[in-house]
């Protein structure tokens, strides 16, 4: 009876044993994959480069080819040490992470890339590209603020919200409901050339349509948050040019108090090096 004790015992204790070291060789975060892929452009180390899976990775950014090829030949264009990226926030909503990046890529941009992700691997790849301006309008960088996520349990609300915003307001369904989404009292913007509040929002939305050059929302892709970071994927019309408009928006208390954006012209199909469109999420 003894013996048989001590052999459940033993048993017992190789399980847990078992179960704390494979809690310690517990692998990568999607997010951290993603963040490491991006920071390998600059520091070219090779071991991101296994996080892309080599059997379907489908390429979006319209500048290159499909699959790891696509890649390893951008790469190779770059001007030896030119490279620069470094990521400034990174989130994640199921399947996808997002990252938000300065970047030095055949020159100085600032950069929102979404990755998603099959069994650990990322199996597709979409991006929104602007250069950087130095000279802002609030006087803020493209990519300065806040970067800690918060409030995770409100990511539906918050999701939510923007998305009944960019229907109401940036797609015009009932833009008098801007002060339901947007705080009356805090505003930061960090696109060049809209100054921070409401009112800077206001005056560069009138500057536009004066210019005949309204900004047009004509489409959403996709809404992809994570706390109080959510970000609005679309597609419109900007300086009467066809764009994909990437938006990312922190939510604080029920309200939207900060922006980003990039904006990037469409090309057409016939000129693109991969037939996977923009968006197609």
């Amino acid at each position: 009876m003894r013996k048989l004790f001590l052999i459940v015992l033993v048993c017992i204790v190789s399980v847990n044993l078992s179960v704390a070291n494979s809690g310690n060789k517990k692998g990568k975060s999607n997010r951290q994959k993603a963040v490491e892929l991006i920071r390998s452009i600059e520091t070219g180390a090779t071991k991101p480069i296994s996080y892309i899976n080599p059997e379907k990775y489908i390429q979006h950014n319209q500048m290159v080819a499909d699959g790891l090829a696509g890649f390893g030949e951008v790469m190779k264009q770059l001007p030896k040490g030119s490279a620069k990226a470094e990521v400034i926030r990174s989130f994640k909503d199921g399947q996808y992470v997002v990252t938000h990046t300065r970047y030095n890529f055949f020159g100085p941009k600032i950069g929102f890339d979404i990755f998603r992700f099959e069994n650990g691997k990322i199996v597709e790849h979409w991006d929104n590209l602007q250069e950087i301006v130095k000279k802002t309008a609030s006087g803020r960088s493209q990519i300065d603020g806040p970067v800690k996520i918060k409030d995770r349990n409100k990511t539906d609300d918050n999701k939510s919200l923007v998305k009944n915003f960019v229907r109401d307001v940036l797609m015009g369904k009932n833009p008098k409901r801007i002060t339901d989404y947007i705080s009356t009292v805090k505003y930061h913007q960090h696109n060049p050339g809209v100054k921070d509040g409401l009112s800077g929002l206001s005056e560069a939305i009138k500057s536009l349509n004066e210019a005949n050059m309204p900004m047009i929302y004509t489409k959403n892709h996709i809404i992809i948050g994570e706390g109080n970071f959510i970000l609005s994927v679309s597609e419109g019309t900007f300086m009467n040019k066809h764009v994909s408009f990437y938006d990312l928006f922190r939510i604080e208390n029920g309200k939207i108090v900060e922006h980003w954006d990039t904006i990037e012209n469409i090309l057409p199909e016939s000129k693109a090096k991969n037939r996977n469109g923009k968006f197609n999420f």
